[in-house]
């Protein structure tokens, strides 16, 4: 792999253009119209990162990234881009892959339980208005407050349902919770389940140090998520990776700057993740990509226009991958401004003019220096990948499922007891405050190679997520510390 002591060798223009492992983490962007080749540019710097050790997460929305696996061959185009280049000796080689899939069609099941998704992302999966948001919000928070554990959609289900058959007498402790809401959320549901959220919420959950494994040789696992149909529902699509982000950012401890990313996270179709965000979402997406850096994770967002991207966002994104723009209309012309303003100046270049003339992987390039100022951008060519360019055939796919490090584990579902179980097998007691006697959830069968979630471990995870700040899910963290004995922040 084109990795020196100068970083990873990503494109040449005038000069060799490297994208230091140590600035990995201060996040990036490639961006650019369709065929222009982003996906091209995202499966080089992946598999670089994969190189040195530096596990990669990414989703694969139209089903071309899995040829990441296998070597490549010296087609006419890639030989004369290795010349072009003088590129010299190109050896060809696949990388790591582990494959998943939200509907464990095509890769392992990806799975969450609803107490990890917590009701801000709920809502925003539901499209709910704040008042319907705030009676979700009472409904996780009563769950928590009665050692109901919330798992899969029937258990949100069940505690709807029971939440708004003693609205009273949770009025006084929750605030008001109307039946028009309940009965909102519970269609929202239905929609969900008929989009495959019913196969996503459930155990055994992803373990996110599934996601941050090494092979045999040290090279990072590229985990890829087949998100082709995954996409068809885009809601669920961005609600999944942004939950996939905040649980990252809210497990790993800080570690502050490192010689190089703990995972590289690439967010394609990044216009999916904010439109139509309400803005407490929007805040929390901006804080979480302002401070996961420090846990040692870089975002790399993918799209089609710059302008996709809030400017509180964009701006933190150091490293900058920008292929063709078209400016047919007065957006495109805006998206083409704004892109060359966020460039550092090259008086040899005419930034603007050359956003539209670029030709396929041809890109302006700009990666951070070793203090983190950003380089003067340059016209460039990315080079080729090392691996194959294109899908893989079912038999190779199914080949590298069957021989993961993680083949077993996910694949049969666990319904162990929680809320509707519970809510289910006993009549409940009311009493003054509408709680319900507290009783310790059996454990049930324990998941393969890993022991079950204690109830205060589901609690902690609930509660962590159903906290609207930073400083409130410190100060959580802070009384559940000592419960669960310091092993998480």
């Amino acid at each position: 792999m084109a990795t020196t002591n100068e970083g990873f060798f990503i494109a040449k223009g005038e000069h060799p253009l490297y994208l230091l492992p140590s600035m990995a983490n201060r996040h990036g962007l490639i961006a650019g119209a369709t065929g222009t080749g982003k996906t091209v540019t995202l499966q080089v710097i992946a598999e670089q990162f994969s190189a040195l050790g530096i596990p990669v997460f990414m989703a694969d929305v139209k089903g071309d990234l899995a040829g990441i696996s296998q070597p490549g061959t010296a087609s006419p185009k890639i030989v004369d881009r290795i010349a072009k280049l003088a590129l010299g000796t190109f050896p060809f080689a696949g990388s790591p892959v582990t494959f998943w899939d939200v509907f464990g069609e095509h890769g392992h099941p990806v799975r969450a339980t609803v107490s990890e998704m917590g009701p801000l992302l709920f809502s925003r999966l539901l499209n709910l208005n704040e008042i319907q948001s705030g009676v979700l919000s009472a409904v996780f928070r009563i769950a928590d407050d009665n050692g109901l554990l919330l798992l899969d959609l029937k258990d949100l289900r069940a505690m709807l349902d029971h939440v708004g058959t003693n609205a009273a007498t949770f009025r006084t402790k929750y605030g008001n919770i109307s039946a028009a809401s309940i009965g909102a959320v519970q269609r929202g549901l239905l929609t969900l389940e008929d989009q495959g959220g019913n196969l996503f919420f459930g155990e055994p959950a992803l373990d996110l140090d599934d996601l941050m494994q090494t092979d045999s040789e040290g090279r990072g696992m590229v985990n890829i998520l087949t998100a082709d149909k995954l996409l068809q529902s885009p809601k669920i699509y961005a609600t999944f990776l942004l939950w996939l982000l905040s649980e990252l950012f809210e497990r790993l401890p800080e570690v502050g700057d490192v010689e190089k990313p703990r995972l590289a996270f690439f967010f394609d179709e990044a216009h999916l993740l904010f439109d139509e965000a309400p803005k407490q979402l929007l805040e929390k997406i901006e804080q979480v990509i302002r401070l996961i850096r420090s846990k040692g994770v870089g975002v790399y967002f993918i799209t089609q226009n710059p302008l996709d991207v809030p400017d509180t966002v964009l701006g933190q994104l150091g490293n900058r991958v920008q292929h063709a723009l078209r400016a047919f209309t007065p957006r495109d012309q805006k998206a083409v401004a704004a892109a060359a303003e966020t460039f550092r100046a090259n008086p040899k270049l005419k930034v603007e003019k050359a956003i539209t003339e670029l030709g396929v992987g041809e890109a302006l390039v700009s990666f951070l220096d070793a203090k983190g100022v950003p380089g003067i951008v340059e016209r460039a060519f990315v080079c080729p990948p090392h691996s194959q360019i294109g899908p893989v055939t079912p038999a190779q796919r199914k080949s590298l499922i069957d021989d993961s490090l993680v083949a077993g584990h996910y694949e049969n579902a666990v319904d162990r007891e929680s809320a509707y179980e519970k809510l289910s097998a006993r009549t409940v007691v009311r009493t003054g405050g509408g709680t319900i006697p507290e009783e310790a959830p059996s454990p049930g069968p324990p998941r393969p190679g890993r022991q079950p979630e204690s109830m205060f471990e589901a609690m902690a995870k609930s509660a962590v997520r159903a906290a609207g700040s930073q400083i409130g899910r410190q100060i959580i963290r802070g009384v559940l510390g000592s419960i669960l004995g310091g092993s998480r922040r």
